[in-house]
């Protein structure tokens, strides 16, 4: 049994969304939203499979929750729920570690299927975009002049911020404390002007050139 949490500030559309998931027997939604905030005190405390998270809400963006929901507990899955596709929204998603960023145009039975694959494990981003996004950290190219003052050390840090891991997971990897990656991830936000890590997104789109839509 997969167990999910919905975050949607349009009842109707929650409502709809738990009939759609729950009409399978193999998808439970354990809990439910309308509030950014509450979204992302609720979540950990349930340990859902997988959070489906509205990209926009009066209070915040899913975006936002599931950055904070995986800084907590990294086995929870996030999927993004948006309205419109936008490099920076994408950017945004990868930054912040979701697994995947489905469109609200999106067919039902694509939806349950998208929930299944991320509760597997798989990534739905595209991994073409998500290849170009690190290519741009990695190599430098065309890049902006905030990137070019980043250490060699902060340069690998953006690149696992990129990768959706959280700063315990980026210490692992890195043979650091998790305290110096905190650190790090505060000195290059800094650099690049940035007061959080999703706002590297105000950089996405300088970093992703000029991604064609679809």
């Amino acid at each position: 049994m997969i167990r999910v949490f919905l975050l949607d500030d349009h009842e109707v559309v929650r409502r709809g969304l738990v009939d759609l998931l729950e009409a399978g027997g193999d998808i439970q939604v354990i809990g439910e939203s309308g509030s950014a905030q509450e979204a992302a005190r609720r979540i950990p405390a349930l340990r859902p499979d997988v959070a489906i998270l509205d990209a926009r809400l009066p209070d915040g963006n899913g975006i936002d929750v599931c950055r904070d929901v995986r800084a907590i507990d990294s086995t929870i899955k996030g999927l993004i729920l948006t309205s419109y596709e936008d490099d920076e929204a994408l950017f945004a998603a990868i930054m912040a570690g979701a697994s995947g960023y489905v469109l609200k145009q999106i067919r039902g039975t694509d939806l349950v299927d998208a929930v299944k694959r991320v509760a597997q494990g798989q990534s739905l981003l595209d991994p073409a975009v998500t290849q170009r996004v690190l290519e741009r950290i990695r190599n430098g190219v065309e890049q902006p002049r905030e990137l070019a003052s980043l250490t060699d050390q902060e340069r690998r840090i953006l690149e696992f911020v990129a990768e959706g891991l959280t700063n315990r997971e980026i210490a692992g990897r890195m043979f650091l404390a998790e305290k110096t990656v905190k650190n790090y991830v505060s000195s290059l936000l800094a650099k690049l002007g940035l007061e959080r890590r999703t706002q590297a997104a105000v950089l996405a789109t300088r970093l992703l050139g000029d991604h064609p839509h679809g």
